[in-house]
């Protein structure tokens, strides 16, 4: 391209930025009241939206590994002369579900149950605490139609909801619609994310009171502790329940042939009979049996207790649940400025560009 051609064209982006130019300068004072307009909005939202407090705890757990012969169990069955064969110890649940944990059903239940301190002298569950919350106004407006289309459905079919949970199986969860929306709620506001390089899980929870949100993190984290130790120590303790009924079983069982050999030979001292021997001999190997059976019985009880103990996981609390001081979320500020941008780009958009094509449009038409 030539030079002359180059000149050219820069003079006319030249000429045309300088149009746009006039024309914004033509229309500044619908600029600047539509930024009174984009401050008002965004302080009208800013002051709608309830301020949210997000406390977030990091723990550092125990991942599930193989520890066939090793730890407490494995030196149990070492000194024990015995060998660990109650699997490999690689649970198929650990730390690494902990999000899919959390988000259950079952315990965000559980968890709608435990009492939260909303002052000093105001104590009560979480679910009551949740019908407190607040909403932005226009939440209630949207949500106006489907709430009069729910009412008017639960008037025709309250009796037969109430039929049909009649004869649910046991393992089936049947929720009304206020515990179905709480629910919800707590599976967006409560989350767990792992990192799957360092196993670090970090919990965070989101409500409008600073010290209910750090209640409720502390409590999330221990629940999530315990529901991970049941499951990864549940098989262990039903082995060691099995065994201990077993040794009792054992036990009592030898103490009965050992008293049967005790008595006859008592009463066969005397007696130098080849039949009164075989019998004593007979006893006596009785008793030599029923001793190992009773003695295996007794390592293998043993090293299933040390299993318990060795099943246990380990969590580390990296960073504690902490009472936060300041709301999380866009302050005041915020929100003018971005409204006030977008209230103005909209109108410059419509003013400069989309007016002039929608009016020719018009006259084609």
């Amino acid at each position: 391209m030539s030079e002359k051609a180059l000149e050219k064209k820069a003079e006319e982006i030249e000429i045309d930025l300088l149009d746009i130019l006039r024309r914004i300068i033509a229309i500044r004072k619908t600029l600047y009241k539509a930024i009174i307009i984009g401050l008002i909005i965004g302080v009208i939202v800013s002051l709608s939206i309830p301020k949210q407090y997000t406390v977030n705890v990091t723990l550092s757990p125990e991942m599930g590994t193989n520890k066939a012969g090793n730890g407490i169990a494995g030196f149990a069955a070492s000194f024990l002369g015995g060998t660990t064969a109650m699997g490999d110890g690689t649970d198929a649940l650990n730390a690494s579900l902990s999000s899919d944990i959390v988000s259950s059903t079952p315990f965000l239940l559980e968890l709608l149950n435990m009492k939260v301190t909303v002052d000093e002298d105001n104590q009560k569950t979480l679910s009551t605490y949740l019908e407190d919350e607040s909403s932005p106004w226009w939440s209630y407006v949207i949500g106006l139609p489907g709430m009069a289309i729910n009412g008017l459905k639960s008037l025709f079919a309250d009796k037969e909801l109430s039929n049909e949970t009649n004869g649910q199986p046991s393992g089936v969860i049947s929720l009304t619609n206020k515990e179905n929306a709480k629910v919800a709620f707590l599976k967006k506001n409560i989350t767990a994310i792992i990192d799957k390089k360092t196993a670090i899980t970090n919990v965070t929870v989101i409500l409008q009171n600073p010290k209910v949100a750090a209640i409720v993190a502390d409590s999330v984290v221990h629940r999530l502790q315990e529901y991970i130790i049941n499951y990864r120590t549940s098989k262990a303790k039903d082995d060691c329940a099995y065994l201990e009924k077993l040794f009792e079983e054992r036990k009592q069982e030898y103490y009965e042939v050992q008293k049967r050999y005790a008595e006859y030979v008592d009463t066969h001292d005397n007696l130098i009979l080849q039949s009164v021997r075989a019998e004593q001999e007979r006893l006596q190997n009785d008793m030599n049996l029923a001793y190992q059976v009773y003695s295996q019985v007794a390592n293998q009880l043993q090293v299933a207790r040390a299993k318990v103990q060795e099943e246990k996981p380990v969590f580390a609390v990296v960073e504690p649940a902490v009472i936060p001081l300041k709301a999380s979320g866009l302050g005041l500020k915020v929100y003018m400025v971005l409204f006030a941008f977008i209230v103005v780009f909209c109108t410059a958009g419509w003013l400069l560009l989309i007016r002039g094509i929608w009016r020719e449009i018009k006259m084609k038409i």
